[in-house]
């Protein structure tokens, strides 16, 4: 097993291709990545390389909590969008008056 095969996904990052790799992230794009991320799309919405990101998960200094299982990186969902001071619940809208 090589290096780059060890921290392979089975499941490729979601990551809209359509969006170009400079594309924002916005809350809405992040929490539409479910509960968990892995190690990569964490990275790229941190605007860090993927590597940078695997040695500061490995220090424990990634900006935010990081789980492992065996091999595999995931980063929860709601810590990055509270790490970036976004909501973590999809805004609601106040409710309409009846109108009469």
């Amino acid at each position: 097993m090589t290096t780059a095969d060890h921290h392979r996904d089975d499941a490729a990052p979601a990551r809209p291709s359509s969006e170009g790799s400079n594309a924002t992230w916005t809350a809405e794009r992040i929490r539409a990545l479910g509960p968990v991320t892995d190690l990569s799309t964490a990275a790229h919405i941190f605007r860090l390389s993927r590597s940078v990101a695997y040695d500061l998960a490995k220090r424990g200094q990634f900006p935010v909590p990081v789980l492992r299982f065996g091999s595999r990186y995931r980063v929860p969902v709601a810590a990055i969008l509270h790490a970036l001071r976004m909501p973590a619940d999809t805004p609601s809208r106040p409710p309409r008056l009846p109108t009469t």
